[in-house]
């Protein structure tokens, strides 16, 4: 099972704090970190992280865990995520990309 998922605050952080600019880096950073810890495959691009997992419990624990460690960001949190459910395949988060390439290679 691969996720697509994208988490940012918004609003005042816990702590009351104002961020002086619009960046929401850190606390990206913290969501990151999650995902890297949990052990399953992963790649951050600019906009998502996916994430793969051999089912639902593994991976959706992953994604709670890194929008929990957004929370003290900001008032509320977004959490943005798309999911590509196929029973009995591994390895996609690059099998994908690599089928993709090849029907590139392919067509030219």
């Amino acid at each position: 099972m691969l996720i697509a998922f994208s988490v940012a605050p918004s609003g005042t952080p816990s702590d009351g704090s104002e961020r002086s600019d619009a960046s929401v880096h850190d606390a990206v950073a913290a969501a990151v970190r999650v995902v890297r810890e949990s052990g399953l495959a992963h790649r951050t691009t600019s906009m998502f992280t996916e994430i793969e997992g051999p089912d639902w419990d593994s991976v959706m624990d992953v994604v709670k865990r890194a929008t929990e460690a957004v929370m003290p960001f900001g008032s509320r949190v977004s959490l943005v995520l798309k999911a590509d459910i196929r029973p009995g395949y591994s390895g996609e988060l690059d099998a994908k990309i690599e089928r993709l390439e090849a029907a590139m290679d392919d067509s030219e």
